[in-house]
């Protein structure tokens, strides 16, 4: 079955750096749009960046536009999320999910979902 395993996650100080990591297996990833979450405590979960299948279109909150890059390797099944200039803000837990149609996106229908990576930023 479809599994997606976050890493990369931890304790920063503000304005510094991360990449989270998110590994796909038990699917055909170069197929899928895959999208970047996170989830405060007492928040909603929102959505933090995405990208589609060759992943040459790119989507971003607002929030941390200019900040993140997401990318993909389809090499090696994996999304990645570079973190930089990072904010108290910021501070959640990330989670990875899947788009099956392929085009990724903060509107698409995302299927399956890993089980989270925390990521604190201190002031």
């Amino acid at each position: 079955q479809v599994q997606l395993v976050e890493s990369g996650g931890g304790l920063v100080q503000a304005g510094g750096s991360l990449r989270l990591s998110c590994a796909g297996s038990g699917m055909t990833f170069s197929l899928f749009g895959m999208g970047w979450f996170r989830q405060a405590p007492g928040k909603e979960r929102e959505f933090v960046a995405a990208l589609n299948w060759n992943g040459r279109s790119t989507y971003y909150a607002d929030s941390v536009n200019g900040r993140f890059i997401i990318s993909r390797d389809n090499a090696k099944n994996t999304v990645y999320l570079q973190m930089n200039s990072l904010k108290p803000e910021d501070t959640a837990v990330y989670y990875c999910a899947t788009d099956r149609t392929g085009w990724g996106g903060p509107k698409a229908a995302y299927d399956y979902w890993g089980q989270g990576t925390q990521v604190t930023v201190s002031s």
